[in-house]
């Protein structure tokens, strides 16, 4: 017979699964070698039931890895069903179209065992500082060239590290300390979560999770259906343009679907995939399409699989948010992050006091690989890293964009004295990009300028993860674009498609977007105008004159 929770002992369960993936997040912080978990926060920790269907995740998860860590589960489980895992296993895999869309995330799982049957995964994603092959960018043309590859397998098979495949990894990454250390980082996180759950089970009499997932998920399923009914039936249409590459802009196309208490979202006439690494795996779409429903619909609901089962996905194999095999998606986020915005362009057509004006994402990120001097301290050993810089979000209909804040990936910016110190730069500048902000009622977020100067006496190789710069963040409801971005080497406008050799003394300027305007410039509380002119937020006032 099912067990039944009452209200009370159903919230003492859920606080303290919360609490077991918010310790784990916090280990694999304080235990990771690169800044990218540590500095950025991009990886995630979730606990599934025994099908790998999602029960909690914790609250710092990027919202991608939300809707695609479990899905890689699931897929574990086709390759290693519960026949052929055991108590101490650990699962691997970075596959592009199992995993997150590009082979730098990577996913661990841990089956977790009670009186010898499977009851539950304990599972992280974590974005490794090096991956090998090509540095990180949009120019490689097919997955071949992106890096190692790693099918799913046991890295750990009944407690045994399996040494040919930390071999293998270390043998293939310019970073072997670091992208190890991480591994290992996330592996503390899966036991943690395994130890914790078995505590919980013991202290609550719980055999398995079956009851306790169907109370949790079915809870999230009916206030998910609840908030869909709400909307009224019909399909809505939207479509924007990113940058592309070579030229030539990409169109994303969206028709949404309301129909009861389901919600069914179709890609059709979206542009093909492409020779080049922006190509947004099916399981990354799909990911940031349910993203972008529910911060619409029910933003404060829990993330597990119940908020998705009244949402239905469909993209034509090919197209660029379906890219079949062996396409390229290193960059993925540059076609990924736009997804929420077309969800956006749907919904707000029925709920626009929801939906806030375009962001100045798909955030922008700096990708560097080199080889330190064989007489300093690093001893001739290459490195890589990837630092993080955002644009402001769009305003909304109760405020302000917000400042420098990735969205929708919710990565944190790497800091000044971190980047310095990990890699041969100097940081001129890093400050607010007046005027950056899209005019409106409520002004866009800012972007930021960063200056930058290569100090390496050897050659560094740069790319960059970079879009807006032909598209602004587009305004609403009157508002007017936040500015584009923009970037220059040695003080040369340059494509951000391109990789980039920097010797010493060459310089690197950023702009990050800015987020566009929300109403009519012209109604801009005068207060609020003039504290942005005093702070130099805002330069240039006739934006806010008609």
């Amino acid at each position: 017979m099912p067990r039944t929770f009452d209200p009370i002992e159903l919230e003492l369960l859920w606080r303290r699964l919360i609490s077991m993936v918010e310790e784990a997040a916090a280990a694999m912080v304080r235990t990771s070698f690169s800044t990218l978990v540590r500095e950025s926060y991009d990886f995630s920790c979730v606990i599934t039931d025994a099908a790998g269907q999602s029960l909690v995740q914790a609250s710092e998860s990027i919202p991608s890895f939300i809707g695609t860590l479990p899905e890689t589960v699931k897929h574990f489980l086709t390759f290693f069903p519960p026949d052929k895992l055991e108590p101490g296993d650990v699962l691997i895999t970075n596959d592009i179209w199992l995993g997150t869309g590009h082979l730098p995330d990577i996913t661990l799982a841990k089956p977790i065992f009670r009186d010898g049957r499977l009851v539950a995964f304990s599972a992280t994603t974590a974005h490794a500082p090096d991956i090998g092959g090509k540095i990180r960018s949009p120019e490689p043309r097919e997955v071949f060239e992106e890096g190692l590859q790693i099918p799913p397998m046991k890295m750990i098979a009944a407690g045994k590290t399996e040494g040919t495949v930390v071999t293998i990894i270390r043998k293939n990454v310019r970073t072997p300390d670091q992208t190890m250390g991480d591994l290992w980082a996330q592996v503390v996180a899966l036991d943690l979560m395994e130890d914790r759950l078995h505590v919980l089970m013991e202290s609550y009499g719980l055999s398995d999770l079956t009851d306790l997932a169907r109370e949790v998920q079915g809870r999230c399923e009916t206030a998910m259906r609840a908030a869909i009914r709400e909307l009224p039936d019909g399909t809505y249409h939207s479509e924007l343009q990113t940058d592309g590459v070579h030229d030539r802009p990409i169109t994303l196309k969206l028709a949404l679907t309301v129909r009861g208490d389901e919600i069914e979202m179709d890609f059709a006439g979206t542009d093909s995939q492409v020779d080049r690494a922006i190509n947004c795996a099916l399981c990354y779409t799909n990911a940031m399409a349910m993203y972008g429903v529910k911060v619409c619909t029910s933003p404060s609901l829990p993330n597990n699989e119940g908020a998705w089962r009244p949402i239905t996905l469909n993209a034509p194999p090919g197209s660029i948010v379906n890219p079949q095999f062996p396409a390229s998606g290193g960059s993925r986020m540059l076609i990924g992050h736009y997804v929420p915005m077309l969800v956006f362009g749907c919904l707000g057509q029925i709920v626009p006091e929801r939906v806030m004006a375009a962001c100045g994402s798909p955030m922008w990120g700096m990708n560097q690989s080199g080889v330190r001097e064989a007489n300093g301290q690093g001893g001739g050993k290459p490195y890589a890293n990837m630092f993080f810089y955002n644009g402001g979000m769009g305003g909304n209909s109760r405020g302000d964009g917000v400042t420098c804040l990735s969205w929708p990936s919710n990565v944190s910016s790497t800091s000044i004295e971190i980047s310095e110190h990990i890699a041969p730069l100097r940081f001129h500048h890093k400050k607010l990009r007046p005027d950056s902000g899209g005019p409106g009622r409520h002004r866009g977020g800012l972007g930021q300028e960063i200056l930058l100067e290569s100090l390496s006496e050897t050659p560094i190789a740069v790319s960059f993860l970079a879009e807006r710069t032909v598209f602004p963040a587009f305004g609403i409801k009157g508002g007017r674009d936040g500015a584009p971005g923009e970037l220059r080497i040695n003080g040369e406008k340059t494509d951000p498609k391109k990789q980039y050799v920097l010797s010493k003394g060459d310089t690197v300027s950023l702009g990050t977007p800015g987020g566009g305007g929300h109403g009519d410039p012209r109604q801009r509380d005068p207060a609020a105008l003039a504290a942005d002119l005093a702070a130099g937020y805002v330069v240039d006032p006739d934006g806010y004159r008609g």
